[in-house]
């Protein structure tokens, strides 16, 4: 297949890698220095064991129009960078060409083919202007739920550390031969990818972990381990897990987990950084409004209370605006 990845970062460059080392067409859609290395050198994988892979048969381009259209698309950027690039994605699209979205949170196209009063309702919060939902049209879309924990370590270079599971589902919950297809390509990569009937599902139960520990982590700047442990953070995870149950549930959402067992998965998982800490610590863009501030919205529109969620919120838009105006500061610094 021909695959374009939009974004080579941590998850991008682990699914391209793979994906090319396995024999397919993959080219990464990059800038900068990640491009200048994915050229000069390859996709550079690092696996578990230590031992590396180079994918030196994929290529990399910024130019969407040069590319032109493709099979597959993998959308591997966190859901504020997609406006970004959808106004070029275009080019990539060709009559059948479908699109993987590899985002955490809520996503955009949530409300495509689900039915009943919401239908079709826009997700300020993942698509504030309506762009993404305009320019990456829902009807291309393969949902998918990202387990594996990866990092992107240097330019052109990742760092694999657990986890090879990536469900996929069509948003009306259809076996359609695209998304079976698509499967079969990610599982001769190496990948698990099952085929869901209900990808909302999956999605909650990702979203579950990631709207609780991943802003009390960046808050914090504590460990997987550390929050679990710590009975005043333990209890504050579970208050955020159940307002955003309750909203699933009325979106007729189930868990196939208890709320117990899935604070207790996080804590064996043990000294780990969240992506958010991570970013905190880099000073990056934080995606709150994609994993907290999409489920508030969310309970806005199902006339349920968010307390807890609106506190934490409230806190990491702040942090997140102070790097903003640290950044800018530097970058002040710099001119002058």
């Amino acid at each position: 297949m021909k695959i374009a990845i939009v974004g080579a970062g941590a998850i991008g460059g682990f699914v391209g890698a793979k994906l090319s080392l396995a024999g397919e067409d993959v080219t990464f859609m990059v800038r900068g220095a990640n491009l200048d290395a994915i050229r000069r050198n390859g996709m550079k994988l690092i696996l578990e064991d230590g031992s590396e892979q180079i994918a030196s048969q994929a290529k990399a381009s910024d130019d969407y129009r040069q590319v032109g259209q493709q099979d597959l698309v993998i959308l591997a950027l966190k859901a504020h960078q997609l406006e970004a690039v959808s106004h070029e994605l275009h080019h990539l699209l060709g009559p059948e060409t479908a699109i993987v979205t590899m985002q955490n949170g809520i996503p955009y196209w949530y409300f495509y083919k689900t039915g009943g009063a919401l239908e079709g309702s826009r997700l300020k919060m993942v698509d504030p202007t309506g762009a993404v939902g305009e320019k990456i049209p829902s009807s291309r879309v393969i949902g998918c739920v990202v387990y594996p924990a990866s990092e992107l370590v240097a330019p052109g270079v990742v760092r694999h550390f657990e986890g090879e599971r990536f469900p996929l589902g069509e948003l009306d919950g259809a076996s359609s031969e695209r998304v079976l297809q698509i499967s079969a390509t990610f599982i001769k990569a190496g990948f698990k990818a099952p085929v869901l009937d209900d990808i909302r599902s999956e999605i909650w139960l990702k979203l579950w972990g990631n709207l609780s520990f991943n802003p009390i982590s960046a808050l914090t700047h504590s460990t997987l381990v550390d929050i679990c442990q710590f009975p005043l953070t333990r209890e504050l995870a579970a208050a955020l897990m159940t307002e955003a149950q309750t909203i699933a549930h009325k979106l007729g959402i189930s868990f196939r987990v208890p709320l117990e067992k899935r604070i207790a998965g996080a804590e064996k998982i043990g000294k780990h950084k969240t992506s958010m800490l991570k970013d905190v610590e880099a000073g990056r863009a934080l995606e709150i409004d994609a994993l907290v501030g999409s489920v508030i919205e969310l309970g806005r529109l199902t006339a349920t209370p968010t307390p807890q969620l609106d506190t934490v919120y409230a806190l990491v838009k702040l942090l997140g605006k102070t790097f903003e105006e640290e950044r800018g500061q530097l970058q002040l610094r710099r001119v002058a």
